[in-house]
């Protein structure tokens, strides 16, 4: 053999024990890794003997279940007064973000009249959801809790436009003088495969009048194809991106100087996960409050939410994620505004929350919760979700101690 060769095979080996030190040495990291962990986490986690840990117990610890309880609480909610008293036949729901203007709070909500059908009566003028045929209204309130009703803030756009047989789901920036709602609009006809996008509306005053733009800020992503021709939602050749049916509950924050439009996103075809529906969120970005605006890379940010609410706090985001998803009940973190971390999981959380824009909330993580407008079903035994009422409702959020 050459010294040549034995010089090779000398390389060859030392580079494999290199590697396979590498390797044990890394494995071994990976085995010590609990010693992060200090003598007091063990102990929160009731964790008797660390080198014997169950697999929740190793949930726990990664998870830091052991950790955050100021975040955690449990919400109460209360009926109102005024015109947010329930009103049989008008549908009250999805309220917006509560500005205080001039010692009087404001808030825009989805307004409707008429019964409820559901799809599949082959009427294309029959009323299918309770936000179907609605209009964007507000109302105002010297204390928050009796609400005086002052009419349409933005309705229905003329027939073939995009926004011709719905605008609903309504959030509030106010920013440098000028208020900005965005909400979402369906162009008729409203079937179970419409698609729906996000529409922006600007006032220099909370009482109008609303200057509504010409053409969505949002749409769905473009990317999914039907199967046949069936009006049937379930049925894909492609599904597409986590958006690629509907782009839903709008909500814009301004943030290290750009405009984050938060977003839900609906998937054609929708699956189940293993928290039930596959509900997720993204993010579009733009310099200009109206755009363009430009959806995140890292979409979706959420694996779970039937709605959300977000607000900032230091100099990240909490959101609370609602109904739907495995991480449904749940508040996470955010130091960027996009990569979110939970940090509690609380039980009932209300529907479509409006916070409070006036409240500190930096005092505590969850201080922007003190008070703020939900929404409720109101609906007869043994029927449909979608064939009741809705009415506005008063939410609060109490950090619950041990022995409460």
């Amino acid at each position: 053999m050459s010294i040549v060769m034995i010089k090779l095979i000398k390389i060859f080996t030392l580079s494999v024990v290199g590697l396979l030190c590498a390797c044990s040495s890394y494995e071994n990291v990976g085995e010590k890794s609990p010693t992060k962990y200090t003598q007091a986490d063990y102990d929160y986690l009731a964790i008797t003997d660390p080198k014997h840990m169950s697999l929740a117990s190793k949930r726990a610890l990664a998870r830091n279940y052991h950790k955050y309880e100021e975040w955690f609480g449990r919400f109460t909610v209360y009926n109102l007064g005024g015109d947010f008293a329930y009103e049989e036949g008008v549908i009250r729901r999805d309220p917006s973000r509560v500005l205080l203007i001039n010692d009087m709070y404001y808030t825009w909500y989805t307004r409707s009249t008429g019964e409820t059908k559901g799809f599949g009566t082959g009427d294309p003028e029959a009323k299918v959801f309770p936000w179907d045929k609605s209009e964007i209204w507000y109302a105002t309130s010297k204390d928050g809790w009796v609400w005086d009703e002052k009419g349409p803030a933005v309705v229905r756009g003329e027939t073939g436009r995009y926004d011709d047989r719905s605008v609903f789901t309504p959030e509030i920036l106010a920013h440098d003088g000028k208020y900005y709602l965005v909400y979402q609009a369906i162009k008729a006809p409203y079937n179970d495969r419409a698609k729906n996008t996000v529409g922006m509306a600007v006032a220099e005053t909370p009482d109008g009048p609303w200057k509504v733009l010409d053409a969505p800020i949002l749409t769905p992503a473009a990317n999914g194809e039907w199967l046949g021709e069936e009006d049937n939602r379930f049925a894909v050749i492609k599904q597409g991106d986590f958006d690629s049916h509907k782009v839903h509950d709008p909500t814009l924050m301004f943030y290290k100087g750009q405009f984050y439009l938060y977003y839900k996103g609906e998937r054609m075809g929708e699956r189940l996960t293993s928290g039930g529906r596959e509900i997720r969120w993204g993010v579009a970005i733009s310099d200009k409050p109206e755009g363009p605006y430009k959806k995140s890379r890292a979409n979706p940010i959420t694996q779970s939410g039937h709605e959300i609410c977000i607000w900032q706090h230091k100099h990240g985001m909490v959101m609370i994620s609602t109904d739907d998803g495995p991480e449904a009940g749940t508040v996470q973190w955010s130091d960027d505004g996009i990569n979110f971390d939970i940090r509690a999981y609380i039980a009932k959380t209300p529907d479509a929350m409006g916070l409070v824009d006036s409240l500190d909330s930096e005092a505590h993580p969850m201080a922007a919760l003190e008070w703020g407008l939900s929404h409720e079903y109101i609906v007869a035994p043994d029927q449909p979700w979608w064939s009741g009422g809705n009415a506005i409702q008063r939410f609060e959020f109490n950090a619950v101690n041990v022995h409460d």
